[in-house]
């Protein structure tokens, strides 16, 4: 979120895993917009400002920027909202939840975020790997009993009469049955 066209804060909202930025509630943006309104001393003083709001993988930054510059990948990402005055209960109410953090405290927080997300992908990859094993065996098993499947309709005849096999060589002449 930033006040378009004048200096202001950044805010960054952290969304949940699954949720879109482009179907966030209504009260949440409006928050996220009185917040940088408040903190844009131009901003903060004006009527009827434009917030800007775009996912960070939208933003573009590059050297020739001044400090605070940011430009967009895509416009077609972007969502404007207008302010039209700030509304103190709001930002009272904002800042009374807001915590400062340090910088060591927030890389901290996101190695331990990107910690969880591997241990959940490697969880992930060893399933798979899992149920990619049983299905080999069970295709082996499938192959195999293909392969092997008249090995043992023979069998079986060597245990009765005279314990060899039933051949006409061994008088065993079926062509006299009259």
């Amino acid at each position: 979120f930033h006040a378009d066209n004048l200096s202001s804060a950044h805010v960054y909202l952290r969304l949940r895993p699954g949720q879109e930025w482009d179907k966030l509630p209504t009260a949440l943006v409006e928050d996220c917009a009185q917040l940088t309104k408040a903190n844009s001393i131009e901003g903060n003083k004006k009527e009827n400002v434009n917030i800007i709001y775009t996912p960070w993988s939208n933003l573009l930054k590059n050297a020739s920027m001044a400090t605070g510059q940011v430009s967009f990948r895509d416009q077609k990402k972007t969502r404007t909202l207008l302010v039209p005055t700030r509304l103190n209960p709001t930002v009272n109410r904002l800042m009374k939840t807001r915590t400062i953090a340090s910088a060591d405290g927030l890389f901290a927080e996101k190695e331990k975020h990107l910690s969880e997300l591997r241990a959940k992908a490697r969880e992930k990859a060893k399933e798979l790997r899992k149920e990619e094993e049983k299905l080999k065996k069970e295709r082996q098993d499938e192959k195999y009993k293909r392969e092997h499947a008249y090995e043992d309709l023979m069998k079986g005849d060597d245990d009765e009469e005279g314990g060899g096999k039933k051949s006409n060589q061994d008088g065993w002449d079926d062509d006299d049955f009259m």
